[in-house]
């Protein structure tokens, strides 16, 4: 009846039912489509500065700061957060050149310095909110605000994981979120068993409810029941998407039981292996970081697609982790100094480790933050949010090393030369894990939404 009707009555109200948001599902099934064409990675870790980490003070020198200190900025400016805007700041750390290419890193990173030679620098990205919580979402999402599925989740739902223990998406945190809670990490309206999964490995219990309540055959049993009971409901709701996700979900929970206490438990990591990521360290800061980034190298050998690490609080002042530790509207060089004290040896340990045991050439490491910071300063001493220009890096498997991209002005305010959005960033990402971000889509709402939207091209410079 609707074929004869063609564009008539039946087809509106056809049209009506599939915009129910009841009606998500599947544009590609990603059990059967996998990668578009072979992939250069196959996981991605990444070391998110939440905040907005400066880039004038860390890989983009800007002399001119210097020359022109305590002026007032020749151009008009922005808005900026707070609107307290002062005069011209110059970083009050030196940078110098280094390794075969010479790039030029503060000495904020001195350990990150040394791994110039492996690393691309991309030093024209812009973000389209200044406010944390928006820029946090924005970052993971490519959305600014809840609802919608990371930027792990996606790629959790279109290759899934190699590990049967382990999920495939999985944040480590020391106990702080970044502005925006934990919806960032969210599988939005993918099916849940995409979502990230929060993992302390430093706490008493690493992964809430990980320690089993009862015995393992009696446990066993029980599952199988409820397995029993959620296929019969499985098959009268059709197949529908969120009851097998549970089911799923069910069955990774009890995997973990057993891979959780295992992956966690670092004795068999060398003592030489230990002081490379700086978990010898009398900073409580770094040692937490160090040990996120050791956790993040056994999640990736374990099968784990994706691996995100909270940032910690470097200022340590014995109030917990804030939610955004970089964000130095006062007291830049004690907040940067410290921050960068507690993630730099960690995050170049990484590199090593990764290089060391064979997993440097199929894995992406990802380094930003949110957003960047202003070359003017705000109050006395620090600096306001600058989503018009800022750097982040990235290394791995199908990365150009040893390089630099885009360039902001003498000012470090815009970015004027090979400008590059978050969406560009996550069109790489998949790009690299042979996926094309054009392709990966979800129905829901009556729409193909994707990680990239409408936007997005892959940064076929920073590429090898």
């Amino acid at each position: 009846m609707l074929r004869s009707t063609s564009t008539g009555f039946g087809m509106l109200a056809l049209s009506g039912l599939m915009a129910d948001p009841a009606y998500a599902g599947l544009a590609n099934e990603p059990d059967a489509a996998g990668p578009h064409f072979t992939p250069k990675v196959k996981n991605v870790i990444f070391c998110y500065m939440s905040g907005g980490l400066s880039h004038i003070d860390s890989f983009d020198p800007k002399p001119r700061l210097a020359k022109e200190a305590g002026d007032p900025m020749p151009f008009e400016t922005a808005r900026t957060m707070f609107n307290q805007d002062g005069n011209i700041m110059p970083s009050p750390w030196d940078f110098h050149r280094y390794g075969e290419a010479g790039i030029p890193v503060s000495d904020l990173f001195p350990h990150i310095a040394t791994q110039v030679d492996e690393i691309a620098v991309i030093r024209s990205m812009t973000a389209r909110f200044m406010e944390h919580a928006q820029g946090n979402f924005y970052f993971h999402c490519g959305q600014p605000f809840t609802g919608f599925p990371s930027m792990g989740a996606w790629v959790n739902y279109g290759l899934g994981t190699e590990s049967k223990e382990l999920p495939g998406f999985v944040v480590i945190g020391t106990g702080g979120i970044p502005l925006g809670g934990i919806n960032m990490f969210s599988s939005g309206f993918l099916p849940a068993e995409y979502q990230g999964s929060l993992l302390y490995p430093g706490a008493e219990e690493p992964l809430a409810n990980i320690r089993p309540s009862e015995e393992d055959a009696k446990q066993r049993r029980r599952l199988e029941f409820v397995r029993a009971l959620d296929s019969i409901y499985l098959e009268r709701t059709a197949g529908d998407p969120e009851v097998e996700a549970a089911i799923k979900n069910y069955e990774t929970a009890y995997h973990m039981q057993s891979a959780v206490p295992e992956l966690v438990d670092i004795g068999s990591e060398t003592e030489a292996t230990r002081k490379l990521y700086g978990l010898d360290s009398t900073f409580p800061p770094k040692r937490d970081y160090a040990l996120q980034c050791l956790i993040a190298r056994r999640l990736v050998e374990r099968g784990v697609r994706f691996v995100e690490l909270t940032m910690v609080d470097g200022r340590n002042r014995g109030k917990g982790n804030s939610s955004n530790p970089w964000d130095q509207h006062t007291d830049l060089i004690l907040g940067h100094g410290r921050n960068a004290y507690a993630v730099d040896q960690p995050v170049a340990g990484l590199l090593q480790d990764l290089k060391a045991r064979g997993l440097f050439d199929e894995t992406l490491v990802i380094f930003s933050g949110e957003f960047g910071r202003t070359p003017f300063v705000q109050g006395t001493n620090g600096r306001d949010h600058n989503p018009f220009g800022f750097s982040l890096w990235l290394a791995g498997g199908g990365i150009k090393p040893g390089m630099t991209y885009g360039a902001t002005d003498e000012y470090g305010y815009h970015a004027i030369e090979g400008i590059r959005t978050v969406h560009d960033l996550h069109a790489t990402v998949l790009h690299l894990l042979g996926i094309d971000h054009t392709k990966l889509s979800y129905r829901f709402g009556g729409r193909d939404f994707r990680l990239t939207d409408v936007h997005g091209q892959v940064i076929d410079e920073v590429l090898s």
